[in-house]
């Protein structure tokens, strides 16, 4: 499998489909899609989208169970300090966008259940 294990290729499959959902739910709701998948050195940014004039950042988190603290409680103080490092790569590498309002959002999906929590963490 070139490095890669049965277990990570259909994470990843799991993930592409909640972050594809995601974006769809995220657009019904009136936001416009910028970017998916942004990497650097900090990680990935799951979704970039834009509502009205602020640059949303979203996170994406599936969980099937609500079991060890669910889809939000995965996302650590770790995890939101490397979201905000990411951000700024995003501000550094996208100059025109540094004028704008900008929130990190999170998308939970949890068995059969969908919240969105806009201003999920403060930068």
């Amino acid at each position: 499998m070139h490095g890669k294990t049965c277990s990570t290729l259909s994470r990843r499959v799991i993930g592409d489909r909640y972050e594809d959902a995601a974006r769809l739910y995220l657009e019904d709701h009136g936001l416009r899609f910028v970017r998916a998948k942004f990497l650097c050195r900090f990680g990935e940014i799951d979704l970039v989208m834009l509502e009205r004039e602020v640059l949303v950042f979203v996170e994406v988190r599936y969980r099937r169970s609500g079991g060890y603290g669910g889809a939000l409680a995965s996302i650590t103080k770790t995890k939101q300090q490397r979201l905000i490092s990411a951000a700024h790569v995003w501000f550094a590498a996208h100059p025109w966008d540094t004028g704008r309002p900008c929130r990190f959002d999170v998308m939970a999906f949890e068995g059969d259940t969908v919240e969105w929590v806009r201003g999920a963490f403060d930068a």
